[in-house]
C-alpha cells in the first residue's frame, strides 16, 4: 500500500512544527522540553484519523532530512503502538516508496535494531519533562501487516467523518477556489485571437 506523508519535521531538529490544516500554514508548535531531536523525518499520512483524532503519525526513513511541507510517497514498514496522556498514539515507520535503495526494507526485521531502539527511546522520553505529557508504559512495535490495517482503518475513519487533510482540499486551495486553470485549447485560441507584431 502507498500513500502521500506530508513532512512537518525534519530528521535532526528540536522544533516541532505542526500543518495548520484550516490554512496550510506551517506552525511551530514548540522546541521539545527535552534536549532530543527527531530521529525521522516526522509527519502524517494524509485523509487518515487516527485513534487520538488526529491524522496519523508517520515518520519516514530517508537519506537526507527534507524540509515542512514536502509531500513523500511512501510504504509502510511497521508501526510503534504507542499510547499517550491523549489515548492511542501510533506511529507508522515508513520508506520513500519507488526508491530502488529501500527496495531491501520490507517490514521491521530489515531495519537495524539500533534504528529501532533509537526511534523507541525517542517516542519514550521526549515528552518527559513537558507539563502535562506524557507516553504510557507498554508502547512497542509490530510489522508491516499491522501497520497496513492501522493505516487502512484511519483512511476509512477519515472517510466516515468526511475528513480531508490533503493540501490541495484545504480552502483557498482547491482549482475551484483559486485561479481558473487554463485549457490548452483556450490558450491557443487567445493566442491566434493576437495581431502579429
Amino acid at each position: 500500500m502507498e500513500f502521500d506523508v506530508s513532512i512537518e519535521i525534519p530528521r535532526g531538529t528540536r522544533n516541532k512544527y505542526e500543518i495548520d490544516h484550516e490554512t496550510g500554514r506551517i506552525r511551530l508548535d514548540r522546541l521539545l522540553f527535552t534536549a532530543m531531536s527527531y530521529p525521522a523525518d516526522y509527519g502524517y499520512i494524509e485523509d487518515t484519523l487516527g485513534e487520538d483524532g488526529d491524522p496519523l503519525d508517520a515518520l519516514v526513513l530517508l537519506d537526507e532530512p527534507t524540509f515542512p511541507g514536502c509531500v513523500v510517497r511512501a510504504r509502510a514498514i511497521g508501526v510503534f503502538k504507542m499510547v499517550d496522556e491523549a489515548g492511542g498514539d501510533d506511529k507508522i515507520l515508513c520508506v520513500p516508496a519507488g526508491d530502488p535503495r529501500k527496495d531491501g526494507i520490507q517490514d521491521l526485521g530489515d531495519v537495524s535494531e539500533f534504528t529501532i531502539k533509537e526511534m523507541q527511546h525517542f517516542f519514550e522520553t521526549y515528552k518527559a519533562l513537558e507539563p502535562g505529557k506524557s507516553v504510557e508504559e507498554g508502547s512497542h512495535w509490530v510489522g508491516v501487516d499491522q501497520a497496513d490495517k492501522v493505516i487502512t482503518d484511519a483512511l476509512q475513519r477519515a472517510k466516515d467523518e468526511g475528513v480531508t487533510t490533503a493540501r490541495w482540499a484545504m480552502p483557498g486551495h482547491a482549482p475551484d477556489d483559486t485561479e481558473r486553470s487554463i485549457d490548452r485549447d483556450e490558450s491557443t485560441d487567445s493566442q491566434a485571437d493576437k495581431p502579429e507584431a
